[in-house]
């Protein structure tokens, strides 16, 4: 049933277009989320927004869970809705917040995936002397040796690694630097890397570590692009992205040692938690081991 809350979607559309200049797919995004959750809402007889309340909203995303639509889509219908109602009330027409409160069910934080340690050596097998391939090799492989993130190696200037220390210092999240160790191999790399540098610039001023072929800090987009391209070169079975070596990093290097506390210090994450969801063991069983092995955790047992 056609309502007046009808009506309110195409000006907010317009003004997602034109004064927040999103993009055409964003835009389709929120006219799919809404046109899919306005009917939901007018079902239960409500035909204007200074009538609908929480508990309509609250109803209309359990019917959509009932529908089979997943969390995560959910949340997306839930989310354009707060957008849709704070426009309303930016323009005078809404005066109350229906969506106060409202929750989208929770959602789960799936575990990504890793390769497993035959398929790492199979990336890494490349023998090329192209300057390309070996800067790419080197990146691979500073990548799974010191379980970098891809922010903290495009940041990377040259003045930061050390490969006679074999070790690299890297800035993470809230600016914090970390002192990591970079193995035999990722060393030789490097060495081999650095050589050929100065074929991808003649300027002695740029600092960056990894360079385009543009002579220029390497971006982001870049990275991700060569590791992909390396991955389906090499006949990988599994896309291949610098969160997916860091967490390979990651996991292999908890398989081994079972050191909790040492790979939450690589990785630089502040709690321990957080290192739980870059492996596949159970959380419990890592905070026994740790508990048993650090001097200072060690559980006191009955004698």
């Amino acid at each position: 049933m056609a309502s007046s809350m009808d009506s309110s979607l195409a000006p907010f559309l317009d003004y997602l277009r034109y004064e927040r200049q999103l993009s055409n797919h964003t835009i389709n995004n929120y006219q799919r989320e809404l046109l899919r959750l306005l009917p939901l809402l007018q079902q239960q007889e409500v035909q204007q927004w200074s009538e609908l309340t929480p508990e309509h909203c609250q109803a209309a995303l359990a019917k959509l869970h009932r529908q089979g639509l997943s969390p995560r889509s959910i949340a997306l219908a839930l989310s354009s809705l707060r957008q849709l109602i704070a426009h309303l009330q930016r323009t005078n027409q809404l005066q109350h917040d229906p969506c106060h409160g409202v929750r989208a069910p929770k959602q789960g934080r799936p575990l990504p995936k890793n390769l497993d340690a035959d398929q790492v050596s199979h990336l890494l097998e490349l023998t090329s002397n192209d300057p390309l391939a070996v800067r790419d090799r080197a990146m691979m492989e500073l990548f799974y040796s010191s379980g970098l993130r891809l922010d903290e190696l495009v940041g990377l200037d040259l003045n930061r690694l050390d490969l006679v220390a074999g070790q690299v210092k890297v800035l993470g999240k809230g600016n914090k630097e970390r002192l990591l160790p970079v193995g035999k191999l990722a060393c030789q790399w490097l060495q081999r890397y650095l050589q050929l540098r100065p074929n991808f610039t003649n300027a002695t001023t740029e600092t960056a570590l990894f360079l385009s072929q543009q002579g220029r800090r390497i971006s982001h987009r870049n990275v991700q692009a060569r590791l992909s391209q390396w991955g389906q070169q090499q006949g990988l079975d599994a896309r291949v992205h610098p969160h997916k070596l860091r967490h390979s990093f990651a996991t292999h290097m908890l398989e081994a040692s079972g050191d909790l506390r040492a790979v939450q210090e690589l990785l630089g994450h502040a709690d321990l938690s957080t290192t739980q969801i870059y492996t596949h063991l159970d959380f419990k069983h890592l905070a026994t081991v740790y508990d048993q092995a650090h001097p200072r955790s060690k559980k006191r047992r009955n004698k």
